[in-house]
């Protein structure tokens, strides 16, 4: 459950993030003025409030994780909002990245002893 809850979380914080920045690009870029900008960093700070709502406690975790949901969801959304269409490469890139997410926030943490050089010491 905790897992469908990160998920869903991640997907609402990029609709938010990558929706915001499109806004303000908009705004700025194709001249469509200030209310686009405004709403734009408006999505952008709920963006940062929806991240928050993580289970995990773990700042760098989430933001680290996060950033495979922002490729994959920026290239979603150049897709649906400005007809972009990804080549193979944009597609294998953002696989690596939701993988690696997944790996991040997903990984059986505690299950097994964490390697003496990423623990900090020395064997």
């Amino acid at each position: 459950m905790l897992t469908a809850r990160s998920i869903a979380l991640f997907v609402l914080a990029a609709l938010f993030e990558i929706g915001g920045a499109w806004l303000v690009w908009q705004g700025v870029r194709e001249h469509r003025g200030w209310i686009w900008i405004g709403t734009g960093v408006l999505a952008l700070g709920i963006y940062g409030f929806v991240a928050t709502l993580q289970p995990d406690a773990e700042f760098g975790r989430v933001l680290a994780a996060y950033g495979g949901v922002f490729v994959a969801g920026s290239l979603a959304w150049g897709m649906a909002a400005d007809g972009y269409r990804p080549d193979r490469w944009d597609v294998i890139g953002a696989l690596v990245c939701l993988a690696g997410m997944a790996v991040i926030m997903y990984a059986p943490r505690g299950r097994c002893p964490t390697p003496p050089i990423l623990a900090g010491r020395s064997t």
